[in-house]
């Protein structure tokens, strides 16, 4: 009895230390409404040290309310002290949560790593569980499987992609499976392998992992029962000199599109589900002027009607290239761009119910809330945005 009344002052004393912290990047924000049914959590992943591309400003992971009425983000807590968890992902069952820790080394062993956070209080707290290696330098990207059992990492600095599995405390293993890229492109950037994201397929069957130094996406039997990433034999590759970054699949049809980091497209491709083979049948540019490899694309997602998709441009454009979707094509037709409010917009996110699109501005530190216009699908500058260092991932709490 006496553990247990120790474990609930452990658990009360965080959430108070979390909620007054002197760090709160929204001073002038009340809190949520914690009966508010209107409101979603939100997470916001973030750099916390300094990086050679950046002055990294956070301490940690941010939890937020979106109030689903007005776009506006009240501040709840920050996570325990983390390094750089630039990428952040919620477990399917909404009670942990993940964070690449962007660190590593360009000699010697890997030293990247990742960790583990309890969700508690309702979601509104974070808990930190344990960290283990990524098996890899600087991981920038992080997945749970669908069936919650594995954690999927991409490396961008050692070209590795790696499987961990979740323990029932929700604590990681070390990695059962690693994979190692090879090769390089034709540019500066891609003197080697750079593994930039690792995703499931909607039937959990594959995973594919974009690689920006290599122009390829590999394809890998995902296999839950023993825990092993096995590559398919039928890797795609794009344009030379693209840089592969980020990929989004098709809510309910068999399609994929993948942005191009260094070359400002976006290639439109059909999916295999029986060999999880990519077969391009559209290219489109993000920019509608200027010089593709000046901007810098970061991220792409499909509203959950699956009739508008979204890119980010960083560079000198720092807008969102937006497009519709041709029901029975899946090709893109371009729409037009909106302003992200911002400087350098990495990780967006559309809410569940597609109302709502939140980027976040690592360079400006905010995260500003556009309204989705469902009938043509423009983002909508509602006036809203939320400062927060040095703002990385963006995602929500799935109930």
């Amino acid at each position: 009895m006496c553990k247990i009344f120790k474990n609930i002052t452990i658990v009360l004393s965080f959430t108070l230390l979390v909620t007054s912290c002197k760090n709160q990047p929204m001073k002038n924000q009340p809190d949520a409404d914690a009966g508010d049914s209107s409101a979603q959590i939100l997470y916001i992943g973030t750099y916390t040290e300094d990086e050679a591309h950046l002055n990294g400003k956070a301490t940690g992971i941010y939890v937020y309310d979106l109030d689903m009425n007005t776009g506006r983000l009240s501040y709840l807590g920050t996570s325990p002290a983390t390094e750089n968890p630039s990428y952040i992902y919620v477990h399917p069952e909404g009670k942990w949560l993940y964070a690449v820790n962007e660190n590593g080394s360009n000699q010697g062993e890997p030293s990247g790593t990742i960790s583990s956070f309890r969700l508690i209080n309702g979601g509104k707290g974070l808990e930190f569980i344990n960290k283990v290696s990524s098996s890899g330098n600087y991981p920038c990207y992080i997945q749970v499987d669908k069936t919650g059992k594995y954690v999927m990492t991409a490396n961008y600095g050692s070209g590795t992609v790696s499987l961990f599995p979740i323990k029932s405390d929700g604590s990681l293993g070390d990695a059962i499976s690693v994979d190692q890229h090879t090769g390089k492109g034709t540019t500066p950037r891609q003197e080697t392998a750079h593994a930039h994201m690792i995703v499931a397929s909607r039937d959990n069957r594959f995973a594919y992992s974009c690689d920006l130094g290599t122009d390829h996406i590999y394809i890998y039997h995902l296999n839950t029962d023993n825990g092993k990433l096995v590559l398919t034999g039928n890797n795609y590759a794009t344009q030379q000199g693209s840089g592969p970054r980020h990929i989004a699949f098709h809510p309910f049809q068999n399609l994929a599109y993948v942005v191009n980091e260094l070359n400002g497209t976006i290639e439109c491709m059909q999916v295999d589900t029986i060999t999880g083979a990519l077969s391009r049948f559209q290219i489109i540019s993000t920019v509608e002027q200027g010089n593709g490899h000046e901007a810098s694309c970061a991220d792409i997602h499909i509203t959950p009607s699956g009739k508008y998709l979204y890119a980010s441009n960083r560079g000198r454009f720092n807008n969102i290239a937006m497009y519709s979707i041709q029901a029975k094509t899946g090709e893109l037709s371009l729409i037009g761009y909106q302003s992200v409010k911002g400087k350098t917009p990495r990780n967006f996110i559309i809410d569940p119910t597609g109302t709502f699109l939140l980027v976040a501005n690592q360079d400006s530190d905010n995260v500003v809330t556009f309204r989705i216009e469902k009938e043509t699908g423009k983002l909508i500058d509602i006036g809203v945005a939320t400062n927060i260092p040095t703002p990385v991932c963006l995602k929500f709490l799935q109930y």
